[in-house]
């Protein structure tokens, strides 16, 4: 460091500075000496920004409570957030994953089974739910959430460290008032020089002059920022009301899965048809459709091995795969969820709960009905 010349002269003015600010402020503190007041607007506008800023920081903790209740993982995002690393909203919330057990139970129980059955039928409902969150929670955070942090990030951390500034500003003006009241006190001593009396009340006015630039000027910056909050508030409204917009479509959407609950629960399955092809319909209506057309061939007069072939050919269908499912044996396919298979009714099968999968490479393996959406 060079402590020669000019830098060492700014070194001990810079010194000099933060200690008469220091010492001006602790005479404030305890009464001793007179202190600049802001006018009465600009000080009702730093109070209201004061108390918009404890407010947006305590709907933003309560609305991250509410699209995460879990404390362990919010911390955990706020944390990735400070290095930097993006957070993906969209991994499965807990009703999806109960609803993923749920279907799995119900297979492993017997879609055919009252209580497979049931497992089948919440289980996907459930699932519906959780994308239904999914879906709001990421809606709410782009909608917000972010909007209010960055309002808080950015905003208001300017706002403050301008009106850091200012009060910086006040204190070298008090500073300088100080000086220029203590040089004019000097006037008429005798011990003292007249000229020196005189030079040093014009440097304290120019001093004082400077200041006083210095300070109007920051003064009118703060404000103009502080004023600022007006449009921020127009903005904060509308991002309210989307979010409560997205709130009650979320809602609405729940009330009309938990409705299509409670009509597809209070429809029984059949139990003397349990061990049959039609059991399938419980699952899905594409699947009965296909489960129809293979008890009307049961019943037809195709009995040669070509009708049988070409009717099996025909049955051909493309399926979306609901879930992801993990073959048990050699003879089945595993499967990915949302994968995009070819189906088709076996002509040697003997069970309706089974569909024959095959995919575009020519894989092939018998798949489970109930992990299918029949797609044409």
């Amino acid at each position: 460091m060079d402590f020669s010349g000019k830098a060492f002269k700014n070194l001990v003015s810079d010194v000099t500075t933060v200690f008469t600010r220091a010492k001006q402020y602790a005479e404030e503190t305890i009464g001793t000496a007179e202190r600049t007041e802001l006018d009465p607007e600009f000080e009702s506008l730093a109070e209201r920004a004061d108390n918009y800023k404890l407010w947006t920081e305590r709907i933003v903790a309560k609305l991250e409570a509410v699209v995460q209740p879990n404390p362990n993982m919010r911390y955990g995002e706020m944390l990735i957030e400070k290095i930097g690393t993006e957070i993906k909203r969209d991994r499965h919330r807990n009703l999806e994953y109960l609803g993923n057990d749920m279907v799995d139970a119900g297979i492993a129980c017997g879609p055919t089974t009252l209580y497979g059955d049931a497992l089948m039928k919440v289980g996907k409902h459930q699932i519906c739910l959780g994308q239904a969150e999914k879906e709001f929670v990421q809606q709410s955070y782009r909608t917000i959430i972010i909007p209010l942090r960055k309002f808080l990030d950015e905003d208001m951390k300017t706002i403050a460290k301008e009106r850091k500034v200012l009060e910086t500003k006040r204190l070298d003006l008090d500073v300088a008032k100080k000086r220029l009241k203590k040089a004019k006190s000097q006037d008429g001593q005798a011990n003292l020089k007249p000229e020196m009396i005189e030079r040093e009340i014009e440097e304290a006015k120019r001093d004082l002059e400077n200041c006083q630039i210095e300070f109007d000027r920051q003064l009118e910056i703060t404000k103009l920022l502080l004023e600022g909050l007006n449009t921020v508030q127009s903005n904060h409204a509308q991002c309210l009301n989307n979010f409560a917009n997205y709130q009650i479509e979320y809602y609405n959407r729940c009330q009309k899965l938990m409705i299509d609950l409670q009509q597809t629960l209070s429809q029984p399955i059949d139990q003397s048809r349990e061990t049959s092809s039609q059991s399938n319909a419980i699952i899905t209506s594409n699947v009965s459709t296909i489960v129809n057309d293979i008890k009307l061939f049961a019943k037809s007069s195709m009995d040669s091995e070509t009708n049988r072939e070409n009717f099996v050919e025909f049955q051909k269908r493309n399926a979306r795969c609901l879930n992801d499912y993990k073959a048990q044996n050699i003879d089945e396919l595993s499967l990915k969820a949302d994968e995009i298979i070819t189906v088709s009714f076996d002509k040697s099968a003997t069970e309706a709960d089974w569909m024959i999968g095959e995919r575009s490479s020519g894989e092939r393996g018998k798949v489970p009905v109930a992990y299918l959406e029949i797609l044409n």
